[in-house]
C-alpha cells in the first residue's frame, strides 16, 4: 500500500498549493500505475482525474465514492469519453461500510488502491480510520499497493503549537490582537476551535480556508504512528511518508508508500 502525504488539500483556485496538488497525483500515478492494471479509487467523485487514468493505460478501474451525484457525474463522464478501460462505480463510504459484505466480488481484485482526496476525513475516529484500512486491505491483490494525499498534520501541528506558545509568552495587554488557534499566510487561513496542548491521535478538527475560496472545508489532522499501527494491523505493509515540498524538490515519484506483502 502507499499513501503520499501532502502539505495541503486542493484548493478551488490555481495557487501553488493546487499545483503541487496536480503534481503529486500525476506523479504517484506514474509510479505505481502499469498497463492494464485494475485501480480502485476511493473517494472518486468529479472527473478531475479521469484524463490521468486514461494515460496510464490502465486497464480496468473501480469508482468508489459516499457521494451517489459525485459517482453518477463521473459515471457519465466515462460513458460519453469512451474511454480505453472498462469501469464500474459503487456509491459506498470507506470510512464506515465494511467493503466484504457489499462488494464481496470485488476482494483483492485491484492492483492498486488509491485515496486522492478525503482520506484525511476518515481520522474522525479510531473506529472509521479502521474501516478505511481494512476496506483497502480487502481490495488489494498480494504484493498491491494504496497510495493517496493527505494534509501534512505534522506541519500544521508545529504551526499551531507556536502560535499558541507565541499567545501565552505575550503579555496580557497584548493578547487581545492575537489569535492562538489561528494559523495564517498569504494564500490561506487555518483555525482550531479547541486548544490542545497534545496532538490528539484522532478527531482533532480545524477548518481550513484558501484566500480566493468563499467558505472554510473542515478537515482532521492524521497522526501519522495511528495510521501506520492500524495499516498493518490491516495487514499491509509501511513503505514510505514524504512531505509534498520535499518530494517536489527532490523530483521523485513516490510520496508515501505502503504494500500489501505477497502471501498475506
Amino acid at each position: 500500500m502507499s499513501i503520499s502525504n501532502n502539505s495541503f488539500p486542493i484548493p478551488r483556485t490555481e495557487s501553488t498549493h493546487h499545483r503541487l496538488y496536480e503534481f503529486a497525483k500525476s506523479a504517484l500515478i506514474k509510479i505505481f500505475v502499469h498497463p492494464y492494471v485494475t485501480v480502485c479509487d476511493l473517494y472518486c467523485g468529479g472527473v478531475v482525474d479521469a484524463e490521468k487514468w486514461d494515460i496510464a493505460q490502465i486497464g480496468h478501474y473501480v469508482g468508489i465514492d459516499v457521494s451517489s451525484s459525485g459517482v453518477s457525474e463521473l459515471r457519465e463522464a466515462w460513458e460519453s469519453q469512451r474511454k480505453n478501460y472498462t469501469a464500474e462505480f459503487f456509491e459506498a463510504d470507506p470510512c464506515s461500510e465494511i467493503f466484504e459484505k457489499q462488494l464481496q466480488e470485488k476482494a483483492n481484485q485491484a492492483d492498486l488502491v488509491c485515496c486522492l482526496q478525503n482520506l484525511q476525513l476518515c481520522f474522525e475516529t479510531e473506529e472509521s480510520a479502521r474501516k478505511l484500512l481494512h476496506n483497502v486491505s480487502s481490495l488489494l491483490k498480494p504484493g498491491g499497493y494504496f497510495f493517496g494525499i493527505t494534509p501534512d498534520s505534522s506541519t500544521i501541528w508545529a504551526k499551531y503549537q507556536k502560535n499558541v506558545e507565541a499567545y501565552h509568552n505575550r503579555s496580557s495587554s497584548m493578547k487581545p490582537n492575537i489569535v492562538p488557534n489561528c494559523i495564517r499566510s498569504e494564500s490561506y487561513m487555518i483555525t482550531f476551535e479547541v486548544e490542545e496542548e497534545k496532538f490528539p491521535l484522532f478527531g482533532k478538527k480545524y477548518q481550513l480556508k484558501f484566500a480566493h475560496d468563499i467558505s472554510a472545508e473542515t478537515h482532521c489532522l492524521v497522526h501519522f504512528p495511528s495510521l501506520i499501527r492500524l495499516a498493518r494491523e490491516a495487514g499491509l505493509e509501511y513503505v514510505e511518508i514524504q512531505n509534498l515540498t520535499e518530494f517536489y524538490d527532490d523530483n521523485r515519484h513516490a510520496n508515501e508508500c505502503w504494500s500489501k506483502p505477497s502471501g498475506s
